[in-house]
C-alpha cells in the first residue's frame, strides 16, 4: 500500500503557533446624565437620565430617541461605541477648601508679608481701644500696613493733629469714644476739624459707648446687657464690680479686660456701631496712593 505524505501536517489549530482571541477588557465608565450606552443583551441604546433603586437594586434609566424609557441594573453588560463598559456610580465630588478667614471676616492671606507702614495713620484713644482693635483687625492693618497710635484721652486731639500735619498723602482716622451730640469728644471733634489741613484729610468717627468695654457684645460675658453705671463712678470699676470679678485696683482692670478681650473672637462678637467704624477709618486711610 502506497503511502501519500500529509499535505498538511498535523492540526494546524493545535501548538504553540495557535493564536486565540483574547475578551474585551470592561472598562468602569462613572454615569452622568446624558451619557450614551448600550445594553449589550438587549440592543436597547439611550442617553442615561437618572440613577433609581428598584426592588433595592440599584438601576440606571436610559431613554432613546423615540422617547421610550427603560431601567437596567448599574454595572456590567452595557457597550459605549461598541467597547464593553461596567457603569458605576459617579464619585463625590472633591470638596473646595473653605475660604480661611481672618477676625474681621476679610479673606485670610497666609504668608503674607505686612507691607510697609504707611504714612497715614489711625489713632484710637486708649491701649485697651488698640488692643481690641489689633485682635480683630489685625490681619488687614498688617496687609494694608496701617499703624494704629494711642492718644491716651482726646483732650489733646486738635494739637496733636496739628503736629501731625495732615496731607493728601499723609491721612489721619481718628476713633473716638462717647462721640455723642452734647458731649466733650464731639466738642473737641469740632475744634480738631478747624486744624490747617483737617478738612479732607482727617476723618473723625465714634462709637456711643463711654468706654470701648460696652463695645464687646455682652453676651460674651453673659450678661444681657453691660451694667448702668452711675455718674461718679470709674466705669471699668463699676463694671467689675457689677459682674462680680475683683476690682480693687488697676491690675484688677487690667485683668478684667484681658478676661473680656479673650471672649472676643472675631467681629461678630463686637457691636456693629464699633465695627462699621473701624472698616470705615481702614477704608479712609488707605485710599490713597502714596
Amino acid at each position: 500500500m502506497s503511502h501519500f505524505p500529509d499535505r498538511y501536517g498535523s492540526d494546524v489549530l493545535a501548538g504553540t503557533t495557535a493564536h486565540h482571541r483574547r475578551r474585551p477588557v470592561s472598562r468602569e465608565v462613572a454615569v452622568q446624565r446624558d451619557l450614551v450606552v448600550e445594553e449589550a443583551s438587549t440592543g436597547f441604546t439611550g442617553a442615561v437620565t437618572r440613577l433609581e433603586k428598584i426592588a433595592g437594586e440599584v438601576c440606571v434609566e436610559l431613554e432613546d430617541g423615540r422617547g421610550r424609557k427603560r431601567s437596567f441594573p448599574l454595572g456590567t453588560g452595557f457597550m459605549i461605541d461598541g467597547s464593553p463598559v461596567t457603569l458605576v456610580r459617579p464619585r463625590p465630588a472633591a470638596p473646595k477648601p473653605a475660604t480661611k478667614r481672618s477676625a474681621s471676616g476679610s479673606v485670610y492671606v497666609d504668608g503674607a508679608r505686612a507691607r510697609t507702614a504707611r504714612a497715614s495713620r489711625i489713632w484710637v484713644e486708649g491701649k485697651h481701644d488698640a488692643e481690641l482693635v489689633q485682635k480683630v483687625w489685625g490681619h488687614d492693618l498688617r496687609i494694608e500696613g496701617v499703624v494704629v497710635e494711642m492718644l491716651d484721652g482726646a483732650d489733646n486731639l486738635p494739637e496733636r493733629v496739628r503736629d501731625f500735619a495732615p496731607s493728601p498723602t499723609r491721612r489721619l482716622g481718628v476713633l473716638v469714644d462717647h462721640l455723642v451730640a452734647g458731649s466733650k469728644e464731639t466738642r473737641l471733634a469740632e475744634q480738631t476739624m478747624a486744624v490747617p489741613g483737617a478738612r479732607g484729610n482727617v476723618l473723625i468717627l465714634g462709637h456711643p459707648y463711654i468706654d470701648v468695654w460696652q463695645a464687646v457684645r455682652p453676651a460674651r460675658v453673659g450678661l444681657t446687657a453691660w451694667p448702668h453705671i452711675p455718674r461718679g463712678t470709674d466705669i471699668k470699676i463699676g463694671t467689675l464690680q457689677a459682674l462680680g470679678w475683683p476690682h480693687s485696683d488697676q491690675a484688677d482692670v487690667a485683668a478684667g479686660w484681658q478676661r473680656i478681650l479673650s471672649a472676643v473672637r472675631s467681629y461678630a462678637d463686637v457691636e456693629p456701631t464699633l465695627s462699621g467704624r473701624i472698616e470705615e477709618l481702614i477704608d479712609w486711610v488707605t485710599a490713597v496712593d502714596e
